[in-house]
């Protein structure tokens, strides 16, 4: 029976799924840490008051806290966070009760953060359906931040090509020196991944071209040496 040749080009493109899969592996938790970091800039900037809670909203805002509070822990337990439990809400509960405020269309992003770190691709998918750009810039955060996470399923699922092309679209959302970068990388890993380095290379250059204080932009450079 004659040996099976692998080619050079099918070797590179399975070293490149390989290492797009660990980078993803590695720093899955970038998700949540940037969802938090992206609210709390928000809330800094406009305060909760104004941009997630109307003041006749105050139990919307009570609930969210309550499933803010479980998905920032350090060791989050995503599935309460997403559910509840009996004695305190989660975020299904504040978007099923006030899918139609701020607060409720907030929590659609957790919600469906929360559903892709427990591996449920569909649900996270039908909570970000739910979603509703929001306008300003705290907003444009946000934003890019819903059509990231549908880049993240992507990547979750196999579709490299398809997620590049959301990760790319995540940076136009709100062009900033924090999340353009970062998802400008991810494009360039998934187009690896997807056999397309002239692509991933254009990614990581505009990196070090336009965004070259963030925090990609050193490891963007050293993959384009």
């Amino acid at each position: 029976m004659a040996k099976e040749v692998v080619k050079p080009q099918d070797e590179m493109l399975d070293n490149a799924q390989v290492q797009t899969e660990n980078f993803f592996e590695k720093n899955s938790k970038m998700v949540v840490v940037a969802i938090v970091v992206i609210f709390v800039l928000a809330a800094a900037i406009f305060g909760y008051k104004k941009l997630i809670v109307e003041p006749r909203l105050n139990d919307a805002q009570e609930m969210l806290y309550e499933a803010q509070y479980r998905f920032e822990q350090q060791n989050a337990d995503f599935a309460l966070a997403l559910n509840g439990d009996d004695n305190t809400p989660g975020f299904a509960q504040v978007v099923e009760k006030y899918g139609n405020t701020p607060a409720g269309n907030l929590a659609t992003i957790y919600a469906a953060a929360c559903a892709m770190r427990l591996g449920d691709f569909d649900t996270a998918e039908s909570y970000l359906a739910k979603y509703s750009d929001v306008d300003g810039l705290p907003g444009e955060l946000v934003n890019a931040m819903a059509v990231g996470l549908r880049g993240e399923i992507a990547v979750e699922k196999g579709d490299y090509a398809g997620a590049a092309a959301i990760f790319e679209n995540a940076a136009k959302v709100s062009d900033n020196n924090f999340t353009a970068p970062m998802y400008l990388y991810k494009a360039a890993m998934a187009y690896e991944a997807a056999g397309n380095a002239e692509k991933s290379r254009e990614c990581l250059q505009t990196i070090t071209d336009k965004y070259s204080s963030s925090l990609e932009a050193r490891d963007a450079e050293k993959l384009t040496e």
